[in-house]
């Protein structure tokens, strides 16, 4: 919803008017001697930042466009762990004695949306939003004694469909929810290990039911 006003907001969505918003996130972990199903001696410690700036046109009542940037950071390190499967003399025995892994990732999307008065309602509206994204990732990965290196590049291309809902806090400020429900993607993938050895990947996916991992929560600014 584009308006100065959230009355007006409801009734149409006024032509003419631009929205400003950021989703971010923020998620660390940390664990000493812990056990996970059959993972045991958990010692590591990580954190994920993610941040998505947005801005939007309203080239037509209730229709917006726009374009939203994507960056995230992800960072892992164990410094031990161990899965032990059956006896000592025939069963699996695996351990991680070392194992660090740092990755960005950025993407640029067009979106497209439309939005859905809720009848009278002055606080709420739905919103249905399509997006046309390309993206890229960098990373690096570490594990063993000596050191074993893998320095990892690829792109992704990707379709999708997220329905939300928007909540007016005050006349020109909102709160946003969204869940991702339908998409189709595309990954390349390119390692490098030890600076020798190079391995690929092509992924493809089509998903077409609700992604409880996509849930996003955001701030929009409507002027």
């Amino acid at each position: 919803a584009l308006s100065s006003a959230a009355s007006d907001v409801y009734k149409r969505q006024p032509q003419g008017q631009w929205v400003a918003g950021i989703n971010a996130s923020f998620s660390t972990h940390s664990n000493n001697d812990y056990t996970f199903v059959v993972i045991e001696g958990i010692n590591s410690e990580g954190h994920t930042l993610k941040v998505a700036p947005i801005l939007a046109y309203a080239f037509r009542n209730n229709m917006v466009i726009g374009a939203r940037f994507t960056y995230s950071r992800t960072y892992l390190r164990i410094d031990s762990g161990s899965i032990q499967l059956g006896d000592d003399d025939t069963g699996v025995d695996l351990k991680v004695d070392s194992y660090y892994s740092l990755k960005h990732t950025y993407e640029a999307a067009l979106i497209w949306r439309q939005y859905i008065p809720l009848g009278q309602n002055k606080r709420f509206a739905l919103f249905n939003e399509m997006s046309l994204a390309a993206g890229g990732t960098q990373a690096r990965f570490a594990n063993d004694s000596p050191v074993k290196g893998t320095y990892e590049t690829g792109y992704t291309l990707s379709l999708g469909i997220s329905p939300g809902i928007v909540a007016f806090a005050t006349n020109n400020m909102a709160v946003e929810v969204n869940v991702g429900v339908m998409g189709i993607s595309y990954t390349h993938t390119k390692q490098v290990h030890n600076q020798v050895t190079v391995g690929k990947r092509n992924t493809s996916m089509m998903n077409f039911k609700v992604n409880i991992f996509s849930i996003g929560l955001g701030m929009a600014f409507y002027l």
